[in-house]
């Protein structure tokens, strides 16, 4: 019962965030962790993430989470090995496996945020991206530093199907009331 209620309120969702058929979306829980791939107006993937681990905002230096409407600004990383270390956006040449001891460098792929609304103007200037992390093992829950990361092979396919201006929604409430809320309205 509880599986066909949400698998409704994703349709709906969808039906109701998909401004265009041709558009993809990304829907972030924080609550729950979790990222939602919208395409065609069809959900079509979802996959554990890890946001800040110093809770939600914009502020500079804070470390934390921006919420509400951004929208992917640029994609770096198109072609990069798995495990692959950017510093400064550019690729090191290092190449780590999952869950590699002694640091967490951004790997893999940069999807980079723009925010769209005044609570979440700062998140490009602040850095914030949908990344991949080699600490792999802390994804599901908080422990970013204000990033959202995923596993390498994850952010290769939503690398891969999300367009740069394609938009994100960062939302803290459970996945099933986002898509109630979005439903009723």
């Amino acid at each position: 019962m509880r599986a066909s209620f949400l698998s409704g309120l994703v349709l709906l969702f969808i039906t109701a965030f998909a401004v265009a058929e041709s558009e993809t979306s990304l829907l972030v829980s924080v609550p729950d962790q979790r990222l939602v791939v919208v395409q065609n107006g069809l959900r079509v993937a979802q996959y554990s993430v890890s946001t800040s681990r110093f809770g939600v905002g914009d502020t500079p230096r804070s470390y934390s989470t921006p919420l509400g409407n951004l929208q992917i600004s640029e994609k770096i990383g198109a072609g990069a090995p798995e495990g692959a270390v950017f510093k400064a956006r550019r690729p090191t040449g290092e190449v780590l496996r999952p869950n590699a001891q002694g640091r967490d460098p951004i790997v893999t792929r940069i999807l980079w945020l723009r925010g769209l609304e005044a609570k979440n103007a700062r998140a490009h200037d602040r850095g914030i991206y949908i990344h991949g992390t080699p600490v792999e093992n802390l994804i599901g829950r908080p422990a970013s530093y204000g990033c959202i990361r995923m596993r390498s092979s994850d952010v290769v396919r939503v690398f891969n199907s999300t367009p740069v201006g394609a938009r994100v929604e960062i939302v803290n409430v459970p996945l099933s009331r986002a898509l109630h809320e979005v439903a009723v309205n």
